[in-house]
């Protein structure tokens, strides 16, 4: 979870400022969280209260309006609504939150089940539900020690992503895509190309697109892979978290044994 967040604020002043290499500040005094953390967090309170997933997300969109979060169009509507309707979304934000649910449950049958519960809220349009399920069960297999062969086996198989490309290749043309289908994939090889934590993130911000959603998901499976977040990137992501979204990040990583 922590990843994740940590990618989210990496990425955070690249997202509408592309760049196409690893060779960054990590970190600028603009650096910060966005909607990627926000309902990231919101996801971890959901489980940690066993409360309902709908009125957790529309809690933390009332609690952090634009512009502390920067949420999508439909979002954002159904989020200040009566309404509690899915609205068959395929975009990535079914994907940025769902970090939580693969380090917090037992069993990848169980991680599956619950990452699309946490999705089909909003996100009911079967690339949706996939992009959640996805990223959540390579967060539960690289925590479980499968090696990223492993991984990226399952990966492909299980959902039909195609994981063979290099970032290399990706680079030079990948634009602006929200979409799951457009971006979890590129945000997975940027792990499997990864040779630690910060190295993933780097990879992930420098493809471009939206690189803070990207380096989030990324960030994400290379905290479960790696073990932990680097001591120097936990404490800017402490430094920059308010209390309450630091409280809950907090004590979701005590409960779970999250390093």
């Amino acid at each position: 979870m922590l990843g994740a967040i940590a990618g989210d604020m990496i990425g955070s002043i690249y997202e509408f400022d592309n760049i196409k290499t690893k060779d960054f500040p990590l970190f600028s005094p603009s650096s910060g969280f966005t909607d990627d953390s926000i309902l990231t967090v919101a996801v971890a309170q959901t489980l940690l209260t066993n409360t309902d997933y709908v009125e957790r997300l529309k809690e933390y969109a009332h609690r952090y309006p634009y512009p502390l979060g920067g949420y999508g169009e439909r979002f954002s509507v159904w989020a200040v609504s009566e309404h509690t309707e899915p609205y068959n979304s395929w975009g990535n934000g079914s994907a940025m939150r769902v970090s939580p649910v693969g380090f917090a449950l037992s069993d990848l049958e169980t991680v599956l089940a619950e990452a699309k519960r946490s999705a089909e809220v909003t996100h009911n349009h079967p690339e949706g539900i996939k992009g959640a399920q996805a990223t959540a069960a390579a967060i539960f297999l690289a925590r479980t020690g499968n090696s990223k062969d492993a991984i990226k086996s399952y990966l492909q198989n299980t959902f039909g992503y195609n994981l063979e490309r290099t970032l290399a290749e990706i680079r030079p043309y990948y634009g602006f895509d929200v979409s799951c289908q457009g971006s979890v994939p590129e945000a997975m090889i940027a792990f499997l190309e990864s040779t630690d934590y910060e190295d993933a993130v780097r990879n992930a911000v420098s493809i471009g697109g939206d690189s803070d959603t990207i380096a989030c998901i990324t960030g994400g499976i290379a905290h479960a892979f790696y073990g932990k977040v680097p001591d120097a990137i936990a404490q800017e992501v402490f430094a920059r978290l308010d209390e309450p979204l630091s409280k809950v990040t907090t004590d979701f990583m005590s409960k779970y044994s999250v390093a």
